[in-house]
């Protein structure tokens, strides 16, 4: 789940991690009022949505930039009203672009230094690791590939947390000065208490500022969240904003089925997070393109089945789809029954391919043969790749 820049800021300030004052708007008359509360001429408008690049975004009606610098609150609402109700573009989130609905209006401040912080999971070590660079502002996989040596990585003990060597360490190693450092000390430590209590998968502050004032400062936060976990944390899926949300995403939350819609036209339905990336790497392999990952998980019933071929069959670019089932928790002759009612409750409008496999495996397939439904039964996941890159093809 992703939050906004202006929900983040609330987070930030729930866990005491500085950052600039600002105030969320929704029409241009709010946004005056907010930069009139913040009583400085110094102030930043920003678009909000779910995507990166703002600042370079083009907007629909022809204004250039996500971001602002302005003087004035009789400013901050002009810009507010050339951004809302706009559809922005930028490069991560495709032409289509997104409508901005809500502006950030706070106090810009005046930078000295830019710096990288962000904390996520490190799988291979099963640890919160800590990545900093000082070169902050700029994409951290740029820096990456041109200059790994200013990058940071200091893992932290799940048991022990973040000690307070570490950040007097972290803060040395950015080159942070020693009259800047307590301040730097306590932001490191309240990032990583808002990481752990709130049960993020990624916390990532890009930049964190130095200001010509000498503070530290949280400028702009991304948040990543644990799913698993946000059934403890109501006030957070409270942020969600299904209008972000790609519609089909947001169908399949509904049914629990982990879906991610993608730009190609042969639809996978599959169970297993495994076995559905071989089978749309396999799928690329024969020459197609998949529409989607769709992982209907072990124990899937048939109404999540059904569910699931709605939402596929609800994608206009769909030109067929690939069902790809290994039964082992869940027997094949089950799957098959699903897939049967499913077919006939929605009506299916595109070539259907079918590959079982596994438990009760001969039963399913039996069933599928005498159902006397309109698909084709594949052998293997080679077969059911060439059979299904054909259908879309031909249709």
């Amino acid at each position: 789940m992703n939050i906004h820049e202006y929900q983040a800021k609330e987070l930030l300030d729930k866990f005491g991690v500085a950052n600039t004052p600002g105030g969320v708007a929704s029409t241009p008359e709010e946004a005056e009022k907010v930069a009139r509360s913040l009583a400085t001429n110094n102030l930043v408008v920003k678009a909000q949505i779910h995507a990166g690049g703002r600042g370079k975004g083009t907007f629909s009606n022809g204004f250039q930039g996500g971001v602002h610098l302005c003087k004035t609150a009789n400013q901050a609402r002009d810009i507010a009203e050339k951004m809302l109700g706009q559809t922005l573009v930028t490069h991560q989130t495709g032409p289509q672009g997104r409508i901005v609905r809500k502006v950030l209006v706070s106090k810009s401040v005046e930078i000295e230094r830019e710096l990288y912080f962000a904390i996520l999971i490190d799988r291979t070590i099963s640890a919160p690791v800590i990545v900093a660079s000082t070169q902050g502002g700029v994409d951290i996989e740029s820096v990456a590939a041109h200059n790994p040596e200013k990058i940071v990585r200091m893992p932290v003990d799940p048991l022990l947390g973040l000690l307070p060597y570490q950040t007097r360490k972290l803060a040395k190693l950015l080159g942070i000065a020693s009259n800047e450092m307590r301040m730097a000390c306590k932001l490191f430590a309240s990032l990583y208490k808002l990481f752990l209590r709130c049960d993020c998968s990624m916390v990532e502050v890009n930049p964190l500022v130095i200001t010509k004032g000498g503070e530290v400062l949280a400028l702009d936060a991304k948040f990543n969240f644990d799913d698993n976990a946000l059934y403890r944390h109501p006030e957070i899926v409270a942020y969600r904003d299904i209008e972000e949300e790609d519609p089909r995403e947001f169908e399949a939350s509904k049914s629990n089925l982990s879906y991610i819609g993608l730009d190609g036209n042969i639809a996978c339905l599959v169970n297993g997070a495994g076995l559905a990336m071989a089978t749309m790497d396999i799928i690329k392999h024969n020459g197609g393109e998949p529409a989607n990952f769709l992982d209907v998980g072990g124990g899937a019933t048939e109404q999540q089945v059904t569910e699931a071929f709605k939402i596929l069959v609800s994608d206009q670019r769909v030109k067929a789809i690939l069902v790809n089932i290994f039964g082992g928790i869940m027997k094949c002759d089950i799957i098959a029954q699903g897939i049967i009612n499913a077919v006939k409750a929605v009506n299916l409008p595109v070539p259907l391919v079918v590959r079982l496999e596994g438990t009760n495996v001969e039963a399913g397939r039996r069933m599928l043969a005498e159902s006397g439904l309109p698909l084709e039964a594949a052998t293997d996941i080679a077969d059911a790749a060439r059979k299904v890159v054909a259908a879309a093809k031909a249709a």
